[in-house]
């Protein structure tokens, strides 16, 4: 019988990784009550019209990426391929209007997009996601943006880069989008000059042409009209408020006229902020601005501003850069036996080291001292208790000092207490 293997694009998180993991969420949680933001735990499965909706259906996500199925009650359900979608739909559902606004929202976890598997994109990608929804005063893109910069500089990551364009509105961009569909017909090559799928954006979604990756269509529209230079009044000083107020703070920004984003719902401000490790997928974080996303699901204006980060693409860049984030925990205390009866006394022993807040384990399969001594040193244990049929007879323990072999013995019952002190002094060294 073949054996059954993780279905393509997704992977297993184990051992020092899931390590990282654990670290690069710890750091997000700090940054996240330094900032304010509160936490939310929400579906991994939504309705599918809340992605068609409010992500767009002509964009790829929704027409190529989503995995959607129809479940047993007849409903047409989508695995999550974006959390933002899923915070407005929580907030409009939950009222959160009636709380103080803005309101600060952070959340972690999977994602589902069926895209092709490459270095740092995954079928099941895991992604942090910071949210501030009800508010449209630029100085919250420029906290957004600082939110995600921070989360970098706490994990030690350097050389990056920050892009940021405005996408508009939806008054202004309607003339950008005539303006370049102009400059395309008019080009040497015309829509000929466009890959397939850039064919097919042409009308129904031309912002996503200057996303395209295709050398012919990069080339082709290297010339064309600046978002920006059409934007309306609004979005203008916007925009303008937003590039002040980063310089403001000491940000490295660089202006992107081919940002645009991969989803439907933004307006005025697009970011990415690019690491060199990822090759062509060298985005470790993406957000902006998109005011009309709550209305787009049926709700009221709820103007917001938010990123996202996966966490597969930050353990590389920091794997990349050779950011140290300390050692993998190891026992602190080892406990080995020297027979049967001695195994009972050691899980009695290791249950008080552990109910006490020690980092404790013992050997259970009966081997020898020689080889339970030799486990605890590569185990890397500091301290190790020894209970043979000396100790168990005495009612003592062995404890020994695994950093420069020092040996004493202490009764059973002071073991716990004992072993604190050393730690403790351990700690002082």
């Amino acid at each position: 019988m073949e054996m059954i293997k993780a279905p393509r694009g997704t992977k297993d998180v184990l051992g020092d990784e899931s390590r990282k993991w654990a670290h690069v969420i710890g750091v997000c949680r700090e940054v996240a009550e330094d900032f304010g933001y509160k936490e939310a735990m929400l579906p991994i499965f939504e309705h599918t019209e809340l992605f068609s909706r409010g992500i767009g259906d002509a964009t790829d996500v929704v027409e190529k990426e989503m995995y959607t199925f129809t479940d047993r009650g007849g409903r047409s359900v989508t695995l999550r391929p974006e959390m933002t979608a899923s915070v407005m739909r929580s907030y409009l559902e939950r009222d959160m209007s009636r709380l103080p606004q803005p309101v600060k929202v952070w959340g972690y976890g999977p994602m589902f997009r069926y895209e092709r598997p490459q270095k740092g994109r995954y079928r099941q990608f895991w992604q942090v996601d910071f949210e501030i929804l009800g508010s449209p005063s630029p100085l919250r893109d420029i906290e957004v943006i600082d939110t995600s910069m921070e989360i970098y500089r706490r994990l030690g990551i350097n050389n990056l880069s920050v892009l940021i364009n405005s996408v508009g509105c939806p008054k202004c961009r309607p003339a950008y989008r005539d303006a370049l569909r102009g400059f395309i017909s008019g080009s040497a090559s015309g829509l000929g000059g466009l890959c397939e799928t850039c064919r097919e954006r042409f009308e129904r979604n031309p912002l996503r042409i200057l996303d395209c990756k295709n050398p012919e269509c990069k080339t082709l529209t290297d010339s064309s009209p600046s978002m920006i230079d059409s934007l309306c009044g609004e979005c203008r000083e916007h925009f303008g408020a937003v590039t002040r107020g980063l310089a403001a703070i000491g940000a490295s920004v660089s202006v992107d006229n081919r940002l645009v984003r991969g989803l439907d719902y933004y307006t005025k401000t697009a970011y990415e902020i690019l690491a060199g490790e990822l090759g062509s997928q060298n985005a470790v974080c993406g957000g902006g601005r998109y005011d009309n996303l709550a209305e787009s699901i049926g709700g009221p204006r709820v103007p917001s501003v938010g990123f996202a980060s996966g966490i597969e693409r930050i353990v590389i860049t920091l794997e990349g850069q050779g950011v140290n984030i300390g050692e993998e925990p190891k026992p602190r205390v080892l406990i080995v036996n020297a027979s049967e009866e001695a195994l009972i006394s050691s899980v009695s022993l290791l249950h008080e080291l552990r109910g006490a807040g020690l980092s404790a384990d013992m050997d259970c399969a009966g081997r020898s001292l020689k080889v339970q001594m030799k486990r605890a040193s590569s185990a890397g244990a500091r301290f190790v208790c020894v209970i043979g049929e000396d100790e168990l007879a005495s009612g003592t323990v062995g404890i020994k000092d695994m950093s420069d072999g020092e040996q004493r013995t202490v009764s059973r019952n002071d073991a716990v207490s004992a072993l604190q002190t050393c730690l403790l002094d351990w700690g002082k060294r």
